[in-house]
């Protein structure tokens, strides 16, 4: 690596939570090496990196670019003109920053800046989230001049000889949940002798998640339990009003949950749904996991996340088509078996790969020259 003071990174990426929060885990962890480096990420004008990115303090411009429709769209006949003008804005911010490597974190934002990128000669890295590539970082690896990826046998995907099993990225608060089971149940108000759901759809919502808890909170309730509830901004207003009508006074609804260190702290059962990034951090805390994968992503990936972790029996899979009516008995058969709950603590632990950050730095490090 060149003795200079300061380095020049770029990242690019997002649409969902799932790019958004890898990319700022791996500036900070380049951050924290490098202090006095300068970071300029680049996303989708509209998406959700345009406001979280600034949050995390790192400036962000934003490209008109949006992804082809599968289906028959009049969006896609703006395809075009938006990539070439993506493409022109990206050249012109490549120019302009003078990034010593470029780093893409999977969706289609991503493309037209690593495409540039590679054009002008500049090293690229791409960090591919899922047990199955994204459709942008499948084009972009022929010319990346290394792949991280969170799964193990991404050879067919990606060229075996530039690949690096680093695991994805997480928040640095995941890692530490000893001694704070008593501050998490003062802070989301829940009591000792109850064992504690975990629910987790994501930060918009989960219909399926939300209604299959819907219709057997009561039964939880009866049964012992206590639900702490992400039910995303969407349904949060519809599922609020529904819990204090009926008078349960132990399912505990949340639009957001911002402390999830705190939340992980406090859960006997978590039921999430398989994103890259949940079943990351899944893995880092070591709690039983019921995953329902959305069937709504792009090449089932959610499932297929899933399926590496069910067919180390590290987490229970409940298909989102059988979730209504079956949640309560699939998190029953492990509360009621102590030795199944154990075993999948301890097998989803195995998986975990707390370095991953610390892997990706000294990935993109040794690209510079």
């Amino acid at each position: 690596m060149k003795k200079k003071s300061t380095y020049s990174i770029m990242i690019s990426g997002g649409g969902t939570g799932g790019h958004i929060y890898p990319a700022i885990a791996i500036a900070n962890a380049w951050k924290s090496k490098y202090p006095d480096s300068d970071f300029l990420f680049v996303g989708a004008e509209g998406k959700m990196e345009m406001q979280k990115v600034p949050e995390a303090g790192y400036r962000i411009e934003g490209l008109k670019v949006a992804g082809l429709q599968r289906s028959l769209s009049l969006s896609n006949l703006s395809f075009p003109f938006k990539l070439l003008g993506s493409l022109s804005r990206a050249k012109q911010l490549l120019k302009d920053f003078q990034p010593d490597v470029v780093v893409g974190v999977g969706g289609y934002a991503s493309g037209p800046l690593l495409f540039a990128a590679q054009n002008k000669g500049i090293p690229t890295l791409l960090q591919e989230q899922n047990s199955y590539a994204g459709l942008t970082n499948k084009l972009l690896s022929k010319r990346a001049k290394k792949i991280c990826v969170a799964y193990p046998n991404m050879e067919q995907f990606f060229p075996a000889d530039r690949l690096i099993y680093t695991g994805n990225p997480v928040r640095k608060d995941i890692m530490e949940l000893d001694g704070k089971r008593d501050q998490a149940l003062v802070h989301f108000g829940l009591v000792e002798e109850r064992k504690t759901l975990l629910v987790l759809g994501g930060s918009l919502g989960a219909r399926t998640i939300n209604q299959a808890v819907l219709a057997e909170m009561g039964a939880f309730e009866r049964a012992g339990y206590q639900v702490l509830w992400q039910c995303g901004k969407f349904y949060f207003a519809d599922m609020s009003t529904q819990v204090a009508a009926s008078g349960l006074k132990h399912i505990h609804v949340r639009e957001f949950i911002r402390e999830m260190d705190l939340a992980y702290a406090v859960a006997d059962v978590v039921v999430s749904r398989a994103g890259a990034l949940s079943v990351s951090e899944l893995s880092l805390v070591g709690k039983p996991v019921v995953f329902i994968p959305s069937p709504n992503v792009a090449e089932d990936h959610q499932t297929k996340n899933a399926m590496v972790y069910v067919s180390q029996d590290a987490a229970v899979l409940l298909k989102d088509a059988d979730a209504i009516g079956s949640l309560k008995a699939t998190v029953d058969s492990i509360t009621n078996d102590e030795e199944k709950a154990k075993e999948l603590a301890q097998n989803i632990k195995k998986l975990a790969k707390p370095e991953a950050a610390t892997a990706i730095v000294e990935a993109i490090a040794a690209l510079i020259p």
